[in-house]
């Protein structure tokens, strides 16, 4: 043939003519093709793409370049070449970026499908699902429990649709950015999600949403693309991911020679499976008030909320205490010996609160109160800016019960485990959103004390930790004092990318891709760490921290955590580890490899 044919070593073999294979019809050809491809890739060490060409019986070769390829197949190439000696483990690690592995860990959209895009968002959450689209949690999870796939589309979400989102199969979104709530609970299920679709309309009286003319009614199937950020109307064709051996060897040698530990934010028993058998070395940011969201606990916190007393708070906090009791001995089971960090109540209270008439009049009639009183109450729990306002450590200060509940119900399950089990449970209670040493000393006696207790009452006593998130300028700039009393700092890098750029990061997807365009902002900072700004802070902090205590834990419980950039950035650092959502922790140890 004139006409040059790219061919790579692995496709030699189904070379043909018109009329019969290569190697019959020219076989001294084919046996010098064949060679010289074995030739080209042991000197460029790298699958070779070839363009030839042969004249009366003889070969020419025009031109080679390294071959492109999917991450399934640089998984293989880069295993198959260490396996015969061409490259060595290290560099078969740098042969696959992190971020590739996305495509292999979740089911995604067949190369070939064909894509009638309804509308496009921010690519919040990788994967590919089919369902029925739902504009309710509660009607979602109805739906998957009786078996049917669904795509829960709202124009924002709240920790009261944690439940609608463990059912669907993903999420789309209105509002919200790369760090929103729908955002960072669906990476850590795994759920594909698309956030800030902005074209998005909801009309959930008439149960349809629209895209311009476009009107998709409840109950017709979309395909959510959360790789692209996109949309899709109907089933479209889907493959599913193959984790074969490669990867699994692959990722062995990458912890050979890491130096960042993986942790993994998670809280319910399917994550933190899920966490630990993509190799999560602990939990890095175990949030507590995922667990209180729970249909048979929610009335319960809201109690809690509505008692107008210290007493009345603790006869709320008593119900509550086995089911976080349980929720920590099942988290420690899974986990055996590894270190779990987890973060005491953070969410304002009025999270909790019930928001429709119909949730209004439920509560009521179970706790007796008049609709009016209640909804008076719940407007008095209302602030104009909830995410600096009373929540974190300030619900601990003032009032103290919840925390120390928290901390009895950490401890013996702890000791629980330890003595049904044999392990060593290694709990880190974490004290979110300090901004002065004084708020950590408070609350840190509160902590031991019911440790104390809880130990003197078993006879039984285990080590624990009790440390800080740092998420406000001020604790990363006074780290210093504060680890006079913390004993190690977890960085909250959503938070501190909120407080210090001072930008929602649930409004951010409205204008942040202009941001981006016009080279404000490299990259989204809630994705990539803001390096000369939330980086140059996480520096400090961690520099005065180790002036302060040597020994202090350091480690970053953020999204960032799971990003490769930002691994990179801590690893320079020189943090202990990173902690993300569950699907992440595979890229994370790949990073921290690079």
């Amino acid at each position: 043939s004139r006409t040059p044919a790219p061919i790579s070593r692995a496709r030699a073999d189904e070379l043909k003519s018109d009329e019969a294979p290569l190697e019959e019809v020219m076989p001294a050809v084919y046996k010098q093709l064949t060679d010289v491809a074995d030739t080209l890739e042991a000197h460029y060490r790298d699958m070779q793409d070839i363009e030839f060409t042969v004249e009366d019986n003889v070969l020419y070769m025009l031109q080679t370049r390294n071959g492109k390829r999917t991450a399934a197949a640089a998984l293989t190439i880069a295993v198959d070449m260490a396996k015969e000696g061409l490259i060595t483990e290290e560099e078969a690690i740098l042969r696959l970026e992190p971020a590739q592995l996305d495509q292999l860990l979740h089911p995604t959209i067949s190369p070939n499908a064909v894509r009638d895009v309804v509308v496009k968002g921010l690519p919040a959450s990788p994967g590919a699902a089919v369902g029925q689209v739902v504009f309710d949690s509660n009607e979602a999870a109805h739906l998957a429990e009786a078996g049917r796939a669904v795509i829960l589309v709202r124009v924002e979400t709240s920790p009261e649709d944690i439940h609608g989102m463990h059912a669907a199969r993903a999420i789309v979104t209105a509002r919200g950015g790369m760090a929103s709530h729908a955002a960072v609970v669906a990476r850590g299920m795994g759920r594909p999600c698309v956030c800030g679709a902005g074209s998005l309309q909801i009309d959930t009286e008439a149960g349809v949403f629209r895209v311009g003319d476009r009107e998709i009614k409840k109950g017709e199937i979309i395909t959510v693309d959360g790789a692209e950020g996109e949309v899709l109307f109907g089933e479209v064709e889907m493959q599913q991911p193959d984790l074969s051996g490669d990867f699994g060897l692959l990722m062995g040698w990458a912890d050979k020679v890491r130096k960042l530990n993986v942790r993994t934010n998670a809280e319910t028993p399917a994550d933190v499976k899920v966490a630990k058998e993509f190799g999560a070395e602990g939990i890095g940011l175990c949030r507590t008030e995922h667990m209180f969201f729970d249909a048979e606990r929610i009335t319960v916190v809201r109690s809690m909320n509505l008692a107008g007393t210290k007493d009345g708070r603790e006869a709320a906090l008593e119900k509550l205490l086995p089911m976080q009791r349980s929720d920590f001995e099942e988290i420690f089971r899974i986990m055996g010996d590894l270190p779990c960090t987890i973060r005491l109540l953070d969410p304002p209270l009025h999270e909790f609160m019930p928001h429709t008439e119909a949730e209004m009049e439920e509560v009521a009639q179970s706790s007796g109160m008049d609709v009016k009183a209640l909804k008076a109450q719940a407007d008095a729990l209302h602030e104009s800016n909830p995410m600096l306002g009373h929540r974190g450590c300030r619900l601990g200060i003032t009032f103290p019960e919840i925390y120390a509940m928290q901390a009895r119900a950490i401890f013996e399950a702890a000791v629980a485990s330890a003595k049904e089990r044999g392990s060593k449970p290694v709990p880190e209670v974490m004290i979110p959103l300090v901004g002065t040493r004084k708020e950590l000393d408070i609350l840190k006696a509160v902590v031991d004390a019911e440790a104390e207790a809880v130990f003197a009452e078993t006879g039984t006593t285990l080590d624990y930790l009790v440390g800080t998130m740092i998420e406000l300028p001020r604790a990363a700039l006074r780290a210093g004092q504060i680890a006079e009393t913390a004993e190690f700092f977890s960085f909250g890098t959503n938070d501190l990318t909120q407080t210090t750029l001072g930008i929602s990061r649930d409004d951010a997807g409205r204008f942040l891709s202009a941001y981006e365009e016009q080279g404000i902002y490299e990259k989204d900072p809630f994705v990539t760490i803001d390096q000369e700004g939330v980086g140059e802070l996480v520096r400090t902090a961690a520099e005065r921290g180790k002036t302060t205590r040597g020994d202090i834990k350091l480690g970053i419980c953020g999204e960032h955590g799971g990003d490769p950039a930002s691994v990179i950035f801590c690893h320079g650092l020189g943090l202990d580890y990173v902690s993300c959502s569950p699907y992440r922790v595979p890229i994370a140890r790949l990073a921290a490899a690079h």
